[in-house]
């Protein structure tokens, strides 16, 4: 067998390979609404020492992983330094500290996603306090930019919503939800498609009437919400992070979405 021709059987064998896998994994999509695998890593990447440390003393969500878990944690995160930049405003000094915290909160509402970076977004602006925006003429403690591909924050207000574990105000979880939901709109990813398909269906619940009533009636959600679909879903991000047993007894529909919607 000549080598050329060799090489464009193997070619071949390996594409026709990857098609039967990709139709495989359609399949199992559909039927169970989840990617066939979400962590696989051949290199595991890993955090400096101080950095190590202070995940493991400070991060609730990374403690009570197992130790593999763990890994794959750490791996994400120092992939994640490596992937977006960390901006500073009105003389504000990010720490290694609040790099961990910040990007830890990502990590987090991504971990049972296989494709958890996205280009959505290549930057973390953070100013001090709330800041003022050109564009709404508003003060502001977070916002997603699509167009200028940035996540802002107030640091105040973010450090708020992490050390207040229970009154679903979690600026993090909400700005970087904003984000996943346009990656999810716009990547072909297994796990953007989903997140996407779930992302509608929790729409869907909220334009019925009979749904919107029950939502308004409970006082659950802060009013905030209720403003758009965008917001509707951000906020169900904070409470099924923060009491996850409450939106699971108030909303049980909203909450099982959201935990098909993140694969946990």
């Amino acid at each position: 067998m000549k080598p050329v021709f060799l090489l464009k059987y193997t070619a071949t064998i390996i594409g026709f390979i990857g098609v039967g896998a990709n139709i495989f994994e359609s399949v199992y999509v559909y039927m169970f609404n989840k990617p066939i695998f979400v962590h696989f890593y051949p290199i595991k990447k890993k955090l400096p020492k101080k950095k190590k440390e202070f995940l493991e003393e400070n991060i609730a969500f990374y403690q009570k992983l197992d130790a593999k878990q763990k890994v794959f944690f750490e791996h994400r995160l120092t992939k994640f330094f490596r992937t977006y930049d960390f901006i500073e405003r009105d003389s504000f000094n990010i720490t290694p500290e609040i790099k961990v915290l910040i990007a830890s909160s990502y990590i987090k509402l991504t971990f049972g996603m296989r494709r958890y970076l996205t280009t959505t977004f290549d930057k973390i602006i953070v100013y001090p306090t709330s800041f003022y925006s050109t564009i709404t003429k508003q003060y502001h403690k977070g916002e997603f930019n699509p167009g200028l591909k940035s996540i802002v924050f107030s640091w105040e207000d973010f450090l708020l919503g992490d050390v207040i574990l229970n009154d679903n105000l979690n600026l993090g979880i909400h700005e970087f939800s904003h984000a996943l939901t346009f990656h999810g709109r716009k990547s072909k990813d297994v796990s953007a498609r989903i997140y996407y398909r779930l992302f509608e269906e929790i729409t869907s619940f909220m334009n019925d009437k009979t749904n919107r009533d029950k939502i308004k009636a409970s006082g659950y959600f802060r009013e905030y919400a209720l403003t758009n679909k965008l917001e509707f879903v951000a906020v169900i991000m904070e409470h099924f992070f923060e009491t996850p047993e409450d939106l699971q007894q108030q909303f049980p529909q909203l909450y099982t979405k959201i935990k098909v919607m993140l694969n946990y």
